[in-house]
């Protein structure tokens, strides 16, 4: 974890100070959002979104010349990303009585960016979409049970029996279970408004995981063996043999660009190349 933090620490000095040497269009921002975040088990599960999750980072973009349509950009970014689920459904007769299992996850994203974009409005409206691959850690992460009991296996060769359940507490990473380490992608639109060198913006990105939170059953078999010391901390009976997390987020920007220099300069034409004159000489 320490040296996760000074990595990170290391990139963004590096960062800041090659934005301090470099000309315009290169744009640092800060920001902040809200949306949902859910999962996709596999065998699937009773599942529902888990609103008024966070998003708050930084940003970096350079955007190129006018004649190329697209930025490239890096972000930093914590984002709480999690699932909910009804794992005794069949308990129930009606939906709105089931009882969730939630769990939140805090992670540190970083997502490289491509962004296609246009200008409106003599260049005070940028119009964009954004794709990226995202390489993400998690941090740490809390778990809630509505669930009275939860069962839990005891050994290999006893059923699951019930067990009362932690109503809350401190999710427990452990090897055998866990990813810390995910990746994915993400997909996204927004808009900028620039008055000289300030950025505001808004944008809506959705994130789709395609590593899993939780480890394969087939690969790792131990990591269905919780017992009976904290129960209710992972209450899938089988853990999914896929669970890639999902995020919609929508965020609000505000962005300096670096240096004193406009668009006027984009706009700068290259000169006519000179010809070569012939020219007839007199003198032999």
């Amino acid at each position: 974890m320490k040296r996760l933090i000074k990595i990170l620490a290391l990139a963004v000095v590096l960062a800041v100070a090659y934005i301090a040497e470099s000309a315009a269009q290169h744009t640092i921002a800060v920001t902040g959002g809200t949306g949902f975040a859910t999962a996709r088990p596999y065998p699937s599960q009773e599942m529902r979104f888990i609103w008024g999750t966070y998003q708050a980072g930084f940003s970096w973009r350079y955007y190129s010349m006018p004649r190329f349509v697209a930025c490239f950009g890096i972000d930093v970014e914590l984002l709480q990303r999690g699932y909910s689920f009804a794992p005794y459904s069949y308990l129930y007769e009606k939906k709105k009585d089931y009882k969730y299992y939630t769990r939140k996850i805090n992670s540190i994203v970083i997502p490289i960016v491509w962004q296609p974009h246009f200008y409106l409005f003599k260049k005070h409206l940028r119009v964009y979409l954004e794709a990226a691959p995202t390489f993400s850690f998690n941090l740490s992460s809390k778990f809630y049970n509505e669930e009275e009991y939860i069962y839990a296996y005891v050994s290999d060769s006893e059923p699951a029996q019930p067990h009362e359940a932690i109503k809350e507490g401190k999710y427990h990473f452990r090897r055998e279970r866990d990813n810390r380490f995910m990746y994915g992608l993400r997909g996204g639109a927004g808009f900028d408004l620039l008055f000289g060198q300030i950025e505001f913006g808004v944008r809506a990105m959705y994130d789709f995981g395609y590593s899993d939170i939780l480890r394969n059953r087939n690969k790792y078999y131990s990591n269905n063996l919780d017992g009976v010391e904290r129960p209710g901390e992972n209450p899938f009976m089988l853990t999914p043999l896929r669970s890639p997390l999902d995020n919609l987020t929508i965020s609000v920007k505000l962005g300096f660009r670096i240096g004193k220099d406009g668009f006027a300069e984009w706009n700068w034409k290259r000169p006519p190349f000179p010809k070569n004159k012939e020219v007839f000489k007199y003198a032999l």
